[in-house]
């Protein structure tokens, strides 16, 4: 009997992204994977050491294929700016070339609850999900929840805190709990499913064949957040300017102002609309957390609540 199938060969778009380079930096520590990626001609940044660069340029299909020919795991993480046909030519791409398994690019999103196609960005999300299907692909997506060191750090608009005005707005009463994640535990949940063997004995790739893997840093609100910072920066409450304000009347400002052409007003939407969620039980998957079965320790909210501020304190911009 043959042994069962194993991710040797994994190639990735977006390696010196935010999310990407989480990924790759917890695949290179496996020594068990020959990692590739697909970069552009005009790209700016490279990959880090150990991992193979191929140029391809996304108007000519044949230098997608090409590359990714023979790889065993196609994971795209592309960034917010990407064309929006890039995913698409990714997946045609990939089936093309025999790839027999993507993750494709909706990192946080719960791809099996049924409100997500009401949700900002969510019906790209189950298109893309649709054509990879239609493709014969098969899948795993990361419901992850959202970005914990990168949404603190952001600012106002997102989990309501300005960490350098010392700011907070809590939403409704601030003890809504959400599932966040940090990059480095997305990195190592993608690691640890890849280090599996495709089919056998529990766990298996398998397991989550065309289904979201769940994992979490933690589970945690705005309280929680504000005093992880009090920890780390050594303020109080008196220390800040905190106010409330309803999850719902944010939300609509996000919207308004989003019309008016203020970005993060789509930012202000989406996490109102996150809390509001939340509080109505839709975001809850903790039966289904994948953390214990795949070995991933658990992770420290202060040590992550610390980052954020170091990131902020560097200069570092989240956006870029």
């Amino acid at each position: 009997m043959a042994p069962p199938k194993t991710f040797e060969k994994i190639a990735i778009t977006g390696a010196t992204g935010h999310i990407g380079q989480a990924l790759v930096t917890e695949l290179l520590k496996t020594g068990k994977h020959t990692i590739t990626a697909l970069t552009r001609a005009e790209s700016k940044r490279a990959p880090p050491n150990g991992v193979k660069s191929v140029q391809v340029d996304y108007n000519d299909q044949e230098t997608l294929i090409a590359a990714l020919r023979g790889q065993d795991f196609l994971i795209i993480a592309l960034a917010i700016t990407a064309p929006p046909d890039t995913h698409s030519k990714l997946v045609k791409a990939a089936a093309s070339a025999g790839v027999p398994y993507v993750m494709p690019n909706c990192y946080g999103a719960d791809i099996r609850n049924p409100t997500l196609a009401n949700e900002p960005l969510g019906a790209i999300v189950m298109a893309q999900i649709a054509e990879i299907e239609s493709l014969g692909l098969s899948y795993v997506t990361l419901a992850c929840g959202v970005w914990y060191e990168w949404s603190l750090a952001l600012g106002d608009a997102f989990f309501g805190f300005d960490i350098k005005s010392r700011k907070a707005v809590f939403l409704d009463d601030g003890k809504t709990a959400l599932n966040v994640s940090t990059w480095e535990m997305c990195g190592r949940a993608v690691t640890a499913l890849l280090n599996l063997p495709e089919s056998g004995a529990s766990p298996a790739l398998e397991d989550w064949k065309n289904e979201p893997v769940y994992v979490r840093s933690f589970r945690v609100t705005q309280r929680d957040m504000l005093d992880s910072l009090h920890r780390v920066l050594g303020t109080t409450d008196e220390d800040w300017a905190i106010s409330y304000e309803p999850a719902e009347k944010r939300a609509q400002e996000g919207l308004d102002e989003f019309a008016k052409g203020i970005i993060t007003g789509r930012a202000k939407n989406m996490y109102s609309r996150h809390f509001m969620r939340a509080r109505a039980g839709e975001l809850e998957f903790s039966k289904d957390v994948a953390n214990e079965v795949l070995g991933l320790a658990e992770e420290s909210l202060d040590e992550a609540t610390k980052k954020a501020v170091e990131m902020l304190e560097s200069g570092f911009d989240p956006l870029a």
